[in-house]
Parts: C-alpha cells; structure tokens; sequence
C-alpha cells in the first residue's frame, strides 16, 4: 500500500489552477501515466480525512478535488481577514474648511505587524466625498501602510472610510470621524428677484445663504417680512403678494444677518385672458401644451404679464379619487389619470379656462416566456447578445462574486438555449461582457483577481462553440475593472471605479493605452461609459451624466446641429474635437441624489428631442443579503435629462417602480427595456413628449418577475440587464440566469 499526503498549500496551488481554466482531468491523466493503477491513501493534512483511491477514478474526481480546493482557499482568507485590522492615527479629525491634516493608516495583523495589502482610502457616502478631499484614494501596491492627507472643503459631519481590496467576504474595514466646522453665516442673498409687480399678483422671492468661506449652507431658515405690508405682505414660504400701488422693503434675514430689497407695486394693465390648448383630448402621459396670452383694455399683448397655471381635475369614474396631473408654469400639462381636467391661466383676477378630456393609455402587453437558460449556482452579471459570423445567434452572459467564468450561449432557438462554452479567469467578479461590432471579438471585466492582477481579457468568439483567449490587459488596473465598451476597435474601461481607459485593440494580440478619462473633482467616480456615434456617455455617482467627445463631432450631424445653432462654447469644442487619445468633455448635468449609475442617449424622431436616460443604482439597506443569499431589495430612479441644447441640460421627466430600484436598461425606437433588480424586467412607452412621473401615467407596457424555485435565492427576481434583440426581450437576472421573453396581445 502506498500513502499520499496532500498539504494545504499544494490543495491551494490546485486549486489556483482549477480557477485558471486548467484542465484537471488533463492534469490527473499525466498524473496516472506516471504513477500507474496502484491503489494510493490520500490524507489531507490538518482536515483529518482520508480516502482510499487509484488514479484512474483520481483523474474523475475533478468536482470533489474543486470543492476541497475551495473550501481551502475559503477558510484560508477567511483566518487572513479575521486576523488583520486597521490602525489609524488619530483616531478622529476636526477641520476648519480648506484646512488639511494628515492621517496615518496601517494595516495590521495580530502580531502588530504591517501587512502589506492594498487598501482604499476614502470619504463615506457620495455627496459627503465633495466634502473632504483625501489624498492618496489607493495605496497601490504592495500597501500595507500610508500617510493620508484630509482636505476640508464643506462644513458637516462625516466618516473617514478605509477597507482592504479583496472579496467582499474578506475585507476588512474601519472608519473614523470626521468633522469640519461651520464657518460664521456671512450674507443673504435674493436670487433673480422681481423689482416691480403687478398689484394683485403674487411673487415668489428665493433666497440663498453663504458663510465667510463663501460657500452656500442649506438648511437655513430665512425668515422674510415686509415694512410696508399695506403695499406688500409675505406669506410664511417666501411668497410676496402685491396689494396696492406703492413701494415697499423685503427684509430677509437669519439671526443678525439681513439683506434688503426694495420693490415696487404698480397698477397691473393686464384686463384680459386668452388660453388655448394643442390639443382637446389626450391619453394620460401625453403632454398638452398651452398658449395663455395677456391682455390690456386696449387690446394690446402685455408681453411681461406674470402669467399663473393651474388646473381641478373631475375623475372619470366617480368612485374614483380625484384625477391627478401636473401642470408646470411654461404652460405644459400632463395626467396621470383619466378624468376631466379644467386648466386654468390668471393674472391677478384676469382669468381664462379651458376643459380638456383625458383617456386611458392603454398601451398594456402581457410578457410570454420564450426560453431559459438557467444558471443556478453562482449570480449572473451582465448580457450582450449579438449575431455571429456564421449568421446564427448568441449570447455572453458574467457571473458576480463567483468562479470568473463568462458563459456562451446558442440561442438561435431562443426556445431551447443552450451553454455551448466556458470562459474562466482568474476573478472572483465577471461583471460586465462586450462584444465588437463585427461579432468577432469579445471583451470582459475582471475583479477580485487572486494576483490583484485585474483589468480586461480579450477573447475570439468568432466560433462562440470554442471561445479562445487572445490577450489580458492589466497594466494599472489593481483596483479592477467594473465596466467595458467596445467602440471603434477601443475598449472604454472603467478602471477602479475612478476613470475609464481607452484601450486599442485593433490588434486584439497586443492591446495598448491610448488615452483616459477622470475627473478632477473630490472624491470623483465613475461606474459605466456607453458610447455611440462618438461620444462617450459616463456616469460618475455624485458628479452625475458626463458627454464626453471620443471623435463623434466630426460626424455626427446631430450634435454639429445642436451645438452650432444653440451655443457658441459648444460649436468651438466641435471645432477642435476629441478622440480616443484625447478625450474631451463637453457637456454634463448634476442631480442631487448623487446615485448617477448607467446613461443611454435616446433621441426622440416624434418630438426631435434629445435625452440621455440616466439610471439611479441604490440600496437603503446594503447589499448585505446578497452576500448571505437572501432577497434584496434597491432603489432608485431613471431620469430623463433633455440635451436638446447641451448646454442648459434639465430633467423633464422620472420613471421608476415602487420598491425596488433600477440598474441597465436600453432604448430602442420609442421603448425603455429596463432591468430594474427586485421590480424585475419593465417595458416602458416613451413616445412622444415627456414630463413628470411616467410610471404614474400608464407608460408601463409590461413587467416580468422571473422566479425560480432552484435560484441561487428561491423564487427572488433580481434583474441585471436587458436587451431587445430580434423581436425578443432577452435579459439576465442574477438568481436564475439568461431569460428570453416576448410581448403579445394582452387578456381581456
């Protein structure tokens, strides 16, 4: 009898393998060759097991040696992460704005020692990192140990954050306060005020608050007054009523700060009223557009009337609450419910009024299930599906915190989808898959790399039966790579979640950098680039939609026209251009929330307007229950920002699911397809012109939750991504796998 004894580091080094895509059973059989049929004892070392075996049914065990090699790896790094912390000196930091302090971080294991691993440095939540900057982000490698500088650039409370790269069940994290004092209140200043009303019209007067380091502090109440109130009184929100004739002074003021305005009221001309609307009758969410026009007793248009909207609502149905809608003061009215809408248009007591009728949308489908390939052991990441050189079609979807394995699916019988091939990499995340406009050439993201080696790997899908690895590109890239685009023989890859690399990889061989983008701002990210006719796309959390020229102006005619004919700093940056070495910013739009996650460009033939969909990623309660393979629920919405003119962009419109929250989408012709995680697939009408909540008005064409009962979470939507591709709905929902599904003619 021969024995065989197994320690943990050669289990790990076949386990090293395994994840590399090495093939064991290959491996086994030479193993068998030499060795011969003798019956061989195997003791794994510290597990206490035995088993008696020949190498023959050695070279079958592939799963059972996997899962050993794993269990290995995991209780390994589980015993590193347990046994290592971080120390931070001080363990607290008080700032004055623009004052800066060092900070020292090390990380440690139990001996006391530094352990040399990277880690990140940063400021907790996305609108507190544009409240302190901190210098370095990363320490690179080997880490271990850094000296941070802290830089207060807006008073408030926050949190100092660190945590090692790694797993998610492996790292190791630690905060400390932070807290930068409020400097003294400074001003009050009024923002565009009206100097003269109308006597019997109503104003509302805004006003902002800085501090002595000049900046603007909210949360501030402003109390307003006015000392001659028989002119001129104010309400308790800021609203100044004109009563007669006369002048008067608004007073605002915080504490012993005051600022003073003086208006004057004058006889108001306006006697007269005409309001027309584009149209009678509309469904709920088409929007009506008003023309209200005021008037003196002679006749003449008062061009400067401070003309007023509003509207009362009768419901359709009597047991019905009241009709909802919105109505905005440019004179745009929108339903969400069927009803009776009178919509009204005054100046002081000069009115007009006009009735219109609104019908349901109707637009409702029901989904149908076309096929299914399921993936039930791991979460699934992203999609692309695309037709292939032999003219048949497929399918590439990632898997997230599992085996760093992209899988390839035949699914020209969406009806029978079938896994014809396995990618694996060195990765724990496969976040996101790409594939090249020729359908040769597929681009994946890698994360959680063993060797911290991450970035992109290159792959030949030409026969997607017999996928072939090309090339990795992992120069600067420790922190990993979340997201990819292929445009123009380039990948766009977000590296570390800071800035995007732009990669040639006309020789997909010998990939090279050509250029990047990243912003200069605190704290500054970036999640996803989309690309189309040259101009990259980018979201970056706090510092929202970024349009980035990658050398789309010279072509493309839809922004020469819009930058030529609205503004003269758009039509100069045409002039000059970018491209793939140099890319070039040229417009962005900021919303509050700070959840800026995924963009879509959407130009609207009906209206000839154009809008980049900007999608929200949250979760109020973490993604903890992931982790531990439970339902989770998200947040957030998608907002729909008008770029008509680049360079005054504003939000018109939201959409988003009760409960839930929204992650990839795409638009094609006048149709949302959006994957929005625990609210499942939604198939949303956005034709014509868009306002307000368009989840409230009826646009919902159709929603699927995928349940399946052996999901990685039992009966759990989750959807990642969506793609409308041949008539069909394919998407990739993270607990069950590639879905392929249709619309059809709904039940009664």
């Amino acid at each position: 009898m021969s024995f065989v004894t197994i320690h943990h580091t050669v289990i790990l080094l076949f386990g090293v393998v395994g994840l590399h895509n090495i093939n064991l059973f290959g491996i086994f059989t030479r193993i068998y060759e030499s060795f011969g049929k003798k019956t061989y004892y195997i003791k794994i070392d510290g597990a206490a097991m035995f088993a008696k075996f020949n190498l023959v049914t050695f070279a079958k065990m592939n799963f059972f040696i996997v899962f050993l090699m794993c269990w290995s790896i995991f209780a390994q790094e589980q015993e590193n992460s347990d046994s290592l912390y971080f120390r931070i000196t001080p363990d607290s930091v008080a700032l004055d704005v623009n004052e800066g302090v060092e900070v020292m971080v090390e990380l440690l294991n139990k001996q006391g020692e530094i352990h040399k691993h990277p880690f990140l440095l940063y400021i907790k939540g996305n609108q507190s990192r544009k409240a302190v900057k901190v210098t370095p982000r990363t320490t690179g490698e080997p880490g271990g140990k850094v000296k941070a500088t802290l830089i207060g650039l807006k008073p408030g409370s926050f949190e100092f954050a660190v945590r090692t790269v790694g797993p998610r069940n492996t790292r190791v994290e630690k905060t400390i306060p932070v807290s930068v004092a409020f400097p003294p209140l400074a001003k009050i200043v009024f923002v565009d005020p009206p100097h003269k009303l109308y006597q019997g019209t109503s104003a509302f007067f805004q006003t902002a608050v800085f501090d002595a380091a000049d900046l603007p502090r909210e949360g501030v109440e402003v109390k307003l007054r006015s000392e001659n109130t028989a002119v001129a009184s104010v309400d308790a929100f800021g609203n100044v009523i004109a009563h007669q004739r006369g002048k008067a002074v608004i007073v605002a003021q915080v504490d012993d700060i005051q600022s003073r305005l003086d208006i004057e009221v004058i006889k108001n001309p306006v006697t007269k009223i005409e309001l027309a609307a584009d149209k009678q009758s509309a469904r709920t969410g088409d929007v009506i557009h008003l023309k209200a026009t005021a008037k003196n007793g002679s006749g003449k248009t008062v061009a400067d009337a401070p003309i007023k909207f509003a509207f009362q609502s009768r419901p359709a149905d009597e047991k019905e609450p009241d009709a909802a809608g919105n109505i905005s003061q440019d004179g745009r009215f929108v339903a969400e419910t069927p009803g009776d809408y009178t919509l009204l248009a005054y100046v002081g007591s000069a009115m007009d009024q006009i009735t219109v009728r609104i019908i349901p949308r109707e637009v409702q489908m029901d989904v149908q299930v076309v096929g299914h390939g399921g993936v039930l052991d791991v979460y699934s990441s992203d999609l692309w599906v695309w037709q292939g050189v032999d003219g048949r079609d497929y399918a590439v979807t990632g898997t997230w915190e599992g085996k760093g394995h992209a899988l390839f699916w035949d699914v020209t019988d969406p009806a029978n989808i079938q896994l014809i091939d396995t990618a694996a990499v060195d990765a724990r995340t496969v976040n996101d898959v790409k594939i090249s406009e020729d359908g040769r050439i597929c681009v994946i993201s890698r994360e959680g790399a063993s060797n911290r080696k991450n970035g992109i790997v290159i792959f030949d899908v030409s026969d997607p039966n017999h996928v072939k690895k090309l090339s990795e590109f992992n120069d600067q890239m420790t922190g990993g790579v979340h997201n990819v685009f292929i445009y123009d023989n380039h990948v766009y890859a977000v590296n570390n979640s800071v800035r995007y690399d732009v990669i040639n990889i006309q020789n997909p061989k010998e990939p090279f950098r050509v250029g990047r983008f990243e912003l200069d701002s605190p704290g500054h990210g970036v999640h996803d680039v989309w690309i189309e006719k040259g101009i990259a796309y980018s979201s970056n959390w706090q510092d929202g939609l970024r349009l980035v020229d990658v050398g789309g102006f010279s072509g493309n005619e839809l922004f020469k026209t819009l930058g030529m004919s609205r503004n003269p700093e758009v039509t100069n940056l045409i002039k000059s251009g970018g491209s793939p070495s140099k890319p070039m910013e040229f417009a962005h739009y900021e919303y509050p929330s700070g959840w800026n996650h995924a963009a879509f460009p959407f130009y609207s033939k009906s209206t000839g307007k154009f809008y980049v969909l900007a999608g929200d990623e949250a979760f109020p309660y973490g993604i903890g229950s992931l982790i531990d393979k439970k339902p989770e629920i998200a947040a957030g919405w998608i907002h729909f920002i008008d770029f008509t003119d680049p360079s005054n962009p504003k939000e018109v419109a939201r959409y988003g699911v009760p409960e839930a929250g929204s992650h990839n989408f795409w638009v094609q012709g006048d149709t949302l397809y959006s994957a929005f995680y625990n609210g499942g697939l939604r198939v949303v009408d956005i034709s014509g012109d868009l306002m307000g909540d368009l989840y409230a008005q009826g646009r919902e064409i159709a929603w699927y939750l995928p349940m399946h009962k052996d999901g990685v979470v039992s009966n759990s939507p989750m959807v990642w991504g969506t793609q409308p591709y041949k008539g069909l709905i394919y998407f990739s929902d993270m607990n069950s796998g590639l879905w392929a599904v249709k619309l059809v003619k709904p039940k009664k």
